[in-house]
């Protein structure tokens, strides 16, 4: 179990989002879940990801990653929040 740090980015980011109240609009929730990486940053985010496994980075190739992983996380943040501001039907769009 990894313990997050109390003032990582994602840790200050939960702070500011309070992704667990769910206070939005139906409109803005609906919104923020249709939020999706294009296709081409999926690809990549899978191609880097893949030589992660490997072990094949560069330091350039760790940092992007980080960086998808970073955007990965906000979004998570983001739409547990939407979900929670939604009714418990299921209803997205």
């Amino acid at each position: 179990m990894s313990i997050a740090m109390p003032n990582s980015e994602a840790a200050i980011w939960s702070r500011a989002l309070h992704p667990d109240q769910g206070d939005l609009s139906p409109e803005a929730a609906r919104s923020i879940l249709r939020i999706h990486l294009s296709a081409t940053d999926h690809s990549r985010l899978n191609e880097l990801a893949a030589k992660a496994a490997e072990g094949t980075l560069t330091e350039a190739e760790e940092r992007e990653l980080d960086s998808y992983r970073n955007v990965g996380r906000l979004l998570e943040l983001m739409k547990s929040k939407a979900r929670r501001s939604l009714p418990r039907d299921g209803t997205v769009s």
